[in-house]
């Protein structure tokens, strides 16, 4: 499955290799995973990638407002953008359109460069939802600080007066995002969880989880597991990530 370092990899992959780049056809196989992909063959046509962005396991490609004549009939031509979650097996990256598709390949957007972004998923447990600009807040709301950004202020305010348990806290939406996932809730199996969040709080302040992700992803991308290891307190053997991620190989 994979997890936050992982996500953050292959997000970090996308801005150098399709950031800029305009979306000129869509093309879906199976669709049982996309919310509604009427949505994603009618509206993403013509737009270009502007941003790519991370919600703790989400990924968010911001769109431009479409453009081209074969948009002209398209009413909805302000800002968009196309959330994709990998679920168990998901992969998304830019493919040369010489390249045959993979066996699980289940959507592919053409860009002008003559490349494909393709989407592939075995189990298809991912996702693919396009978000009009005014549902995009409310898609975003539900999501917790990222531990990359908050600060140990935002961090303390947002646990200081809580009463509930510390796991429970932890992997709910307003904590932390990279807590919610699967070495989250194997770190917090070895704790006491049954303990109260302010209290644990009041006894072990002045450490935000910002500083210590930062200090493990920051350096490379190739310290990703370490991070892994030491935010999520994962016992396992340190593997180091090849220095090129997987989603710029040719």
């Amino acid at each position: 499955m994979p997890e936050l370092p992982e996500v953050e990899i292959v997000a970090r992959g996308l801005r150098l290799s399709v950031l800029g780049r305009r979306i000129l056809s869509v093309t879906l196989r199976k669709t049982d995973f996309i919310d509604d992909p009427s949505l994603i063959e009618r509206h993403l046509p013509g737009r270009r990638i502007e941003a790519v962005e991370r919600y703790g396991k989400f990924m968010l490609l911001r769109l431009s407002a479409a453009q081209g004549e074969e948009n002209s009939a398209n009413t909805d031509n302000a800002p968009a953008a196309l959330l994709v979650h990998l679920g168990m097996t998901g992969h998304i990256a830019s493919t040369a359109v010489t390249q045959p598709w993979e066996k699980h390949t289940h959507a592919s957007f053409a860009l002008d460069d003559g490349r494909e972004l393709r989407y592939t998923d075995t189990r298809r447990f991912g996702r693919l939802a396009y978000l009009s600009e005014a549902l995009l807040p409310a898609e975003l709301e539900g999501f917790g600080a990222d531990p990359l950004e908050v600060t140990a202020e935002e961090f303390a305010t947002r646990i200081r007066s809580r009463r509930s348990r510390i796991k429970a806290l932890l992997l709910s939406d307003g904590a932390p995002r990279s807590r919610q996932h699967i070495c989250g809730r194997k770190s917090m199996a070895r704790k006491n969880s049954s303990r109260e969040a302010g209290r644990e709080y009041q006894q072990k302040t002045g450490r935000g989880p910002s500083s210590l992700v930062a200090r493990h992803t920051e350096k490379s991308d190739c310290d990703a597991w370490i991070f892994h290891r030491k935010f999520c307190g994962w016992r396992r053997a340190t593997r180091r990530i090849s220095a090129t991620p997987s989603c710029l190989r040719s």
